[in-house]
């Protein structure tokens, strides 16, 4: 397992270049619960992305797979998660690169574009939409998802999302401690401001059925050179494997070597 020391954790990672080597490189982060292998490796991103000759980076988020997971909610802001992927990068000597993230790894790469937009080429955020730029509604759900990482079951859990979110990290044996941390992380609320300053061409890609997104237009429009692409028949948890959501990144990043944005 490849792995590299930051902030005081040993974090693991994959860098695979295909054979006869690559003409881009795309770095991929995962989403809550999930890690490089259930999110990427067995989704079929891998081998598709060996198929397209892309070097492929992919992280294991702290408090996820096999990286360390400290139990303290202060562990866990999107400025410790941008700040690993930037050591990434460095640790590889990477400098300009494709960021893809999904879910609460789209807020990584949106918080790592943010922090060195000189260093991404171009952004790719799935799973996400209005709800990132929108003021958090109050939940009505009675139990947290931090109550629902501890629980003593999952059939304790009434809500349906949370309820997948708690099977789902069963299911990955994650450690419900640090992701019950993770949940607690307090973060500064999103600039649009500071969106529609990033320079680089954004792709926000979102199942049609996802109801934690919100409108995935409505924050492609935040930024100077954002587009959407809705999948249909896709919610949060399916659109990651499917191959419509393959279709629309690569379709992106194949425009974007035409320059459309004339730049």
């Amino acid at each position: 397992m490849p792995s590299f020391e930051h902030d005081g954790l040993t974090l693991a990672y994959d860098d695979i270049t295909p054979q006869g080597g690559a003409e881009r490189t795309l770095v991929l982060v995962h989403g809550f619960a999930s890690n490089r292998m259930e999110g990427w490796k067995r989704t079929g991103w891998y081998a598709a992305l060996e198929r397209r000759r892309t070097r492929l980076v992919a992280i294991d988020q702290r408090g996820h797979g096999e990286s360390a997971k400290p139990h303290e909610s202060g562990s866990y802001s999107y400025a410790k998660f941008a700040g690993d992927l930037i050591a990434l990068m460095d640790h590889l000597g990477l400098g300009q690169v494709d960021l893809f993230g999904y879910s609460m790894g789209a807020r990584t790469v949106l918080a790592t574009a943010l922090k060195d937009p000189n260093r991404v080429s171009n952004l790719i955020m799935g799973g996400v939409g209005a709800t990132m730029i929108a003021e958090r509604q109050a939940s009505s759900s009675t139990m947290s998802m931090a109550q629902a990482m501890l629980a003593d079951s999952p059939d304790d859990i009434t809500e349906p999302m949370l309820k997948s979110f708690r099977q789902f990290a069963d299911e990955q044996g994650e450690d419900r401690k640090a992701l019950a941390a993770c949940t607690g992380a307090v973060n500064p609320p999103w600039s649009p401001d500071d969106f529609f300053a990033l320079r680089m061409p954004v792709l926000v890609v979102t199942g049609q059925r996802d109801s934690l997104a919100g409108n995935p237009q409505d924050l492609a429009d935040a930024f100077s050179f954002g587009k959407a692409a809705i999948l249909p028949g896709c919610d949060h948890f399916n659109a990651i494997p499917h191959g419509l959501t393959k279709a629309a990144v690569f379709d992106f990043l194949d425009g974007v070597e035409d320059d459309p944005w004339g730049r």
